[in-house]
């Protein structure tokens, strides 16, 4: 009697912990996955479907990771960036390069320095925003956006970014050209980017993860570079 009794109360035991552990799965299936599922499906982009993950030089050299993405109007964009500290580089030009040049040497402030063409959907960037980190333009923050042809639901276009910490002037270990080096962590600019955006109000953020699947790798001017492979990627509320 007592043996039946033990086994009664272990098939119950049984029968309980499968309950309970059913109940867990559909609660997670149910409130946090398809829930989360869903959001990340309706407000995907239709860029995103010829999303690309790095940028490309001139001579066509894998550049720097895409490691950012914002989804709005390029007026708001301005805005967020300018909010932020962030100030727009000048274009590429015999003056401006002067300048760049003179600036570096002479350790004198240039905070609109240009910023060297990167290409994605095949054209350069269509905005360049950087912030200094020094007394010359040798060391600086900045990033490249570039707008995809496609609109979602809402009208509104997405913006690939990129974003690297430059950290002196030299040549590049691939082609041998005087070209910017940039930090190996891109993780850690993309993050600062990410948190000087986060104090504009009115923006979402979600991260893309995976992203990237190969965590390491090299830029155009053949720096190395390491990330988690996320992107973040912010979108306005209408």
């Amino acid at each position: 009697m007592a043996r039946v009794t033990t086994s009664l109360k272990a098939r119950a035991l049984f029968w309980l912990a499968l309950l309970v552990a059913l109940g867990g799965f559909y609660f997670a299936l149910s409130y946090e996955a398809m829930p989360a599922f869903w959001r990340v499906f309706a407000q995907r982009h239709p860029a995103f479907e010829n999303v690309v993950k790095h940028a490309l030089t001139p001579e066509g050299i894998l550049g720097d990771p895409i490691n950012i993405a914002f989804v709005g109007p390029e007026e708001t964009l301005h805005q967020v960036l300018l909010a932020a500290g962030w100030r727009p580089s000048d274009p590429i030009t015999l003056k401006s390069s002067l300048r760049i040049a003179t600036a570096s040497v002479l350790h004198r402030a240039y905070e609109t320095a240009p910023i060297s063409n990167l290409f994605v959907w095949h054209r350069k960037q269509d905005l360049a925003f950087q912030q200094p980190a020094g007394n010359d333009p040798r060391k600086r923050h900045h990033v490249r956006f570039w707008r995809s042809d496609q609109v979602d639901e809402q009208g509104r276009p997405l913006w690939l970014g990129a974003a690297t910490f430059d950290t002196k002037v030299g040549l590049s270990h691939l082609t041998g050209q005087i070209t910017h080096h940039i930090d190996a962590n891109v993780d850690a600019e993309r993050d600062k980017l990410v948190a000087d955006m986060q104090k504009w109000t009115g923006l979402k953020l979600e991260w893309t993860d995976p992203f990237h699947e190969a965590k390491t790798g090299k830029n155009g001017g053949g720096d190395p570079y390491f990330t988690d492979g996320r992107l973040a990627v912010f979108s306005t509320d209408n």
